[in-house]
């Protein structure tokens, strides 16, 4: 049995959305268990004989500081519910709230692996192949170190592997080039590190990739800095919505109204289902000591119900192991790129 802790307040909806999508979670996954978090009186209409209700008495709001989420709200669903996998009480927590905050606790509470400084968030964008580009970060990090990137680089490919059958992902470092002369210093850096761990046959690592190759689908992966991630992803789900709705308002204008409506609804449904976002929702937080699992905070049922199958699935291939022993293979080179950072940080001596 693989059991998922889910805050069943988090997110724009709540329980009006949490609560059905983990009952169709449960209807499709009989090796599964939920502990639902949350307010008593919200959760006591829901019933399964593989949930059990865990009680917490405060929310954290979509707009909530951080300070005031980590250090006022002590028994908040999302804080009791990363509490469940601390205890080992279940293999991961899904929450769709305040994604600084959830990072802020899930950090404090679980802590980062050895060799990781700052934990990343790890998505999924459509691409033309008609599967998904994983990147990272998407929003954890606004400012990255060249180390950061590799950091990144490592556990993604340990994510993808573990939730895939391709055991060397290709990587990419996004930049406004693919010559390794461009970019900022930062970059050049990054990408001397991943070249570095590619020849010691730490990463299936391609070069630089330009923002289109995320659309494109030319590598598996994209590490970037949480700012250039973030804006990817919301760009990629507004390009959708838009693609669709301009291919409906033109056939809609045709003459032949009808007849290209009756043509053209097989291929927009297929087009639409490509590119929704729902379908890829669900972002690991990687890096730390166990596994938590962030949802879009406007996600209906369906979208939710894709978020917990992504932590099922990361729980039952044993990610946090494999992480873990991509991690421990590449720390010599995780150790030497972390050096000079620690060094140019230390006090000159007198």
């Amino acid at each position: 049995m693989i059991t998922l802790a889910v805050d069943c307040m988090g997110g724009d909806h709540g329980p009006g959305v949490t609560l059905p999508a983990c009952r169709q979670f449960l209807d499709k996954h009989p090796e599964a268990k939920l502990l639902l978090v949350g307010l008593p009186d919200r959760l006591a209409g829901f019933s399964h004989p593989r949930a059990s209700l865990v009680a917490a008495s405060e929310v954290v709001g979509m707009d909530d500081p951080i300070e005031i989420a980590l250090r006022k709200k002590k028994d908040s669903s999302m804080r009791v519910a990363i509490a469940q996998v601390k205890q080992g009480d279940a293999q991961a927590a899904v929450s769709a709230g305040n994604t600084g905050a959830l990072m802020a606790i899930a950090r404090y509470l679980l802590k980062t692996l050895d060799g990781i400084d700052r934990p990343a968030i790890a998505g999924q964008i459509p691409n033309a192949k008609g599967g998904a580009t994983m990147v990272l970060d998407l929003g954890a990090n606004v400012d990255c170190q060249a180390e950061h990137l590799l950091q990144f680089a490592v556990m993604g490919s340990a994510l993808l592997s573990a939730l895939s059958d391709n055991a060397s992902p290709s990587v990419g470092l996004l930049n406004i080039g693919e010559e390794a002369i461009k970019g900022n210093e930062t970059i050049k850096q990054a990408g001397e590190l991943l070249r570095a761990a590619a020849s010691s046959g730490d990463l299936n690592f391609y070069g630089n990739v330009e923002g289109n190759d995320i659309f494109v689908g030319t590598t598996d992966i994209v590490v970037c800095d949480g700012f250039v991630g973030n804006v990817a992803l919301k760009t990629s789900e507004g390009l959708a919505a838009m693609i669709v709705g301009f291919l409906r308002a033109e056939f809609s204008r045709s003459i032949f109204t009808k007849l290209t409506e009756i043509l053209a609804n097989p291929v927009l449904s297929a087009l639409k289902k490509r590119m929704d976002h729902r379908r890829y929702n669900g972002a690991a937080l990687l890096g730390l000591r166990g596994l938590v699992f962030k949802s879009h905070g406007s996600a209906d049922a369906f979208a939710f119900e894709q978020a917990l199958n992504r932590a099922y699935d990361a729980a039952r291939n044993n990610l946090l192991e494999r992480v873990q022993a991509r991690i421990a293979h590449a720390a010599p080179l995780l150790v030497v790129a972390v050096a000079p950072v620690l060094e140019a940080a230390a006090p000159m001596s007198a």
